[in-house]
């Protein structure tokens, strides 16, 4: 392979910013940081595999894509998925891969090794890894809680409750369904709206201690300890899956569910919206901008093939969500049956209650009205369209207004797929599957989203490396504590907030910033040169167009339409009213709108403020006056790259190469392997001054 030429010494001078010394991003870049010899790495590529895709696919795969599926399109929205991951998704995946895998460090490490002013990215992904976990460790409690209540025959949620006075049905049951009645008011016991606290839920405070504590343990000892947890939680939801498919595909109403969500309304792809979906659900479906990706990789072996990760890794993910959504939708296409059928017999009860006098009328039905399960669907639409609308005394049973009825997120796994579940027969033991499903999704993202917390602050503190225990209990402990605004009665209304807002605008900012260090700060020519060093063999040249234009517009255009959507549409939740027994969507109030605010530019703020803290310092630094006399002596070696077969014998003495006085080339890439060789700093030209300043941005 042909040795690509190094810079010239002013071209690489001038992004380095005045003279700093070459071996600042050759070597690790805090002096204080850990050992990377001490560094702890995966027993098996297998147990890496699965801790990515334990993360990358979390509950958004079973409850977001399946919706957005169902709203957008059915199959025209799964092309449009798969065209924006392709040249979205997987770029920013490999880069950021390949950027752990290199420097083996955190998400502020990383960053600060490219340059000291870009070190509040990594911050920012810390702040948003922790407003993440604050509310999704509080899904795995409400998993927890239903997990609990499944080991009962029958299931709580399968009839309504009596009032123990009057022996009626309690009237806001009766108003909705058994499995809205038992959601909101047994297992959130919910306010109407975010402006009533309400006093604190003691059992789902039970559960997010629970949850809070199972974290903990499995991250109590690093990526040793959460990998072997690994094994299991990352497979099992696959195997539930595939049950629940196979089960599902023998329900009446499958193939109708199925037939849905494949059918192509490609004109869906003219909606700027549906566009803004697409991409959304592509950047939250891999984790980008997290630092649990870069966190991961970066326990890795340097010659790694990251490249076979990032395209492995995302087609994992999407034929997982491909997986889910034939679950959701042979279970929906189940329940709009049966919803459509009862319908049907509902109407020929009135229809019995009229053949004393209209069996006799030209509009009378063919078919038997006194044994419902005689009577199919179409045969009932027929009628009804060709004489029932005109009585008024009539309804629709119309199957595809069911399935249109979507429901996304905790409506789907906490109301629908439990009604679903309360028809099956040993229906106890379908709803175990299923929340031990969800536990175990949860479990696997919370792991990797906590690891992008507290990889990078062990890696840039040496205090807090020598105490990772003491830091993990610290962590899930203040976690806990700040969840308790989650398990109040409205809490639910705060989980929404967090997952609507908290996370997604600070994310595009990060990988924004990420994008561009990358890019145009680092260069793309050279990103890919420290590739080629890893991987034997250098990436495909359409990444470097990919990284500089393609996905920074695609990010830049996200977050533009995503503030428009904000600033015009406006922040909204959606409350249950409990005399209504319905949900009505409401405007937040104005320190609920503060608070967003507040959680947007907290999240963000570290990145302006890491780059002027480092050109103040800097500032500092020129200001202060040198000392007289001769200066302590500065040790620094030069690094170069030599050809494999000039390799010298491991007893022998080192030899300087020939490169004739030309200057190595900046790597991103950890030096010591085999290529290359230390040069003295005294073989460069004597009398050369450097000073030691951070990259220029």
């Amino acid at each position: 392979m042909m040795e690509k030429p190094t810079l010239d010494s002013s071209e690489e001078r001038t992004w380095l910013g005045e003279g700093q010394s070459e071996v600042q991003l050759a070597t690790s870049p805090d002096p204080t940081g850990p050992n990377d010899d001490d560094r702890p790495a995966w027993d098996s590529k297998i147990q890496y595999v699965l801790a990515q895709v334990g993360f990358s696919v979390g509950l958004g795969n079973v409850w977001r894509f399946p919706y957005l599926c169902h709203q957008n399109g059915g199959g025209a929205f799964m092309l449009l998925y798969v065209f924006l991951l392709l040249i979205v998704g997987v770029p920013l995946f490999f880069m950021e891969l390949a950027a752990g895998q290199s420097i083996r460090q955190g998400s502020i490490g990383v960053w600060k090794h490219i340059s000291p002013k870009l070190v509040g990215i990594g911050y920012s992904s810390c702040v948003v890894c922790f407003y993440v976990a604050l509310y999704y460790n509080v899904i795995i409690a409400w998993s927890l809680f239903y997990l609990g209540n499944s080991f009962q025959y029958s299931l709580p949620w399968e009839q309504c409750p009596i009032e123990v006075g009057t022996n009626e049905t309690v009237k806001e049951c009766a108003s909705s369904s058994p499995t809205q009645y038992f959601w909101f008011r047994k297992a959130l016991n919910i306010t109407n709206s975010i402006e009533e606290s309400g006093e604190f839920n003691p059992i789902m405070t039970g559960c997010l201690l629970a949850a809070w504590a199972i974290v903990s343990l499995a991250m109590i000892k690093g990526i040793k300890s959460s990998a072997r947890v690994m094994y299991f939680s990352s497979v099992f939801p696959y195997v539930v899956l595939f049950i629940f498919l196979i089960r599902g595909t023998l329900l009446d109403g499958a193939i109708d569910g199925i037939t849905y969500m494949f059918y192509p309304k490609l004109e869906i792809w003219g909606n700027v919206q549906v566009w803004r979906q697409a991409a959304t659900q592509v950047f939250f479906a891999l984790g980008l901008g997290y630092g649990s990706v870069i966190a991961y990789s970066s326990y890795n072996p340097v010659h790694n093939n990251c490249h076979r990760d990032a395209l492995m890794v995302s087609s994992i993910n999407f034929m997982t969500s491909v997986l889910a959504s034939l679950v959701v939708f042979v279970v929906l296409g189940f329940r709009a049956k049966t919803i459509a059928l009862h319908c049907v017999a509902e109407n020929l009860g009135v229809l019995n209650l009229m053949s004393s006098n209209g069996s006799s009328q030209p509009w009378w039905p063919w078919f038997n009205v006194t044994d419902p399960n005689s009577v199919s669907l179409p045969e009932y639409r027929q009628w009804y369209h060709e004489h029932g609308s005109t009585l008024g005394q009539f309804t629709d049973c119309n199957l595809e207004e069911e399935m249109n009825k979507g429901v996304e997120g905790t409506g789907l796994a906490f109301i629908a797929f439990t009604e679903v579940m309360a028809l099956f027969p040993a229906s106890p033991f379908w709803s175990t599957l299923f929340f031990l499903m969800l536990l175990n999704l949860g479990l696997s993202t919370m792991f990797g989203t906590m690891q992008g917390i507290l990889t990078p602050l062990m890696d840039n503190f040496k205090l807090l490396g020598r105490h990772r225990t003491i830091l993990t209990v610290f962590s899930c402990a203040l976690g806990f504590i700040i969840g308790l605004l989650f398990t109040q009665r409205s809490g639910n209304y705060f989980v929404t907030m967090f997952d609507d807002y908290s996370a997604t605008l600070p994310l595009v900012i990060v990988v924004i910033f990420e994008t561009i260090s990358v890019a145009w700060v680092y260069g793309t020519d050279r990103f890919l040169d420290d590739i080629e060093l890893m991987l034997k063999w250098r990436p495909p040249v359409v990444y470097k167009y990919l990284w500089k234009y393609v996905c920074l517009l695609a990010m830049v255009g996200l977050l533009a339409a995503s503030l428009l959507r904000m600033v015009f549409k406006g922040p909204t939740y959606t409350a249950w009213n409990q005399t209504a027994a319905s949900e009505m969507t409401l405007e937040y109030p104005g320190w609920a709108l503060a608070m967003i605010v507040l959680l947007i530019v907290f999240a963000s703020l570290p990145v302006p403020i890491g780059y002027i803290h480092s050109v103040l310092k800097k500032r500092s630094a020129l200001d202060v006056p040198p000392q007289e006399g001769p200066g302590p002596e500065v040790h620094r070696e030069l690094y170069t790259k030599c050809n494999s077969t000039d390799q010298l014998d491991s007893n022998s003495h080192p030899a300087p190469c020939e490169e004739d006085g030309v200057r190595p080339r900046t790597s991103f890439l950890p030096v010591g392997n085999e290529q290359y060789r230390l040069l003295p700093q005294q073989e460069e030209e004597e009398g050369e001054e450097e000073e030691e300043e951070d990259t220029g941005v």
